[in-house]
């Protein structure tokens, strides 16, 4: 499943990475590649709770990039 992954640097140089789709499922490293890798792993638990309690799970994205 894909979702859409935010990822900010924060004022502390940390890397913040929020999944919008899944509410509540942030994750953070010291460098973007962390960051990713973690909010990964957060996205697999919070996915397979969802699956445990029989709550939906939210659709997998489906989005073109287009470069200019």
């Amino acid at each position: 499943m894909k979702y859409r992954v935010l990822i900010e640097q924060d004022e502390d140089g940390i890397f913040v990475a929020e999944v919008p789709s899944l509410p509540g499922c942030v994750s953070q490293g010291k460098t973007r590649e962390e960051a990713v890798m973690n909010v990964r792993e957060a996205m697999v638990a919070y996915t397979e709770s969802l699956k445990k309690h029989n709550e939906p799970v939210p659709p997998s994205i489906s989005e073109e990039i287009i470069e200019l």
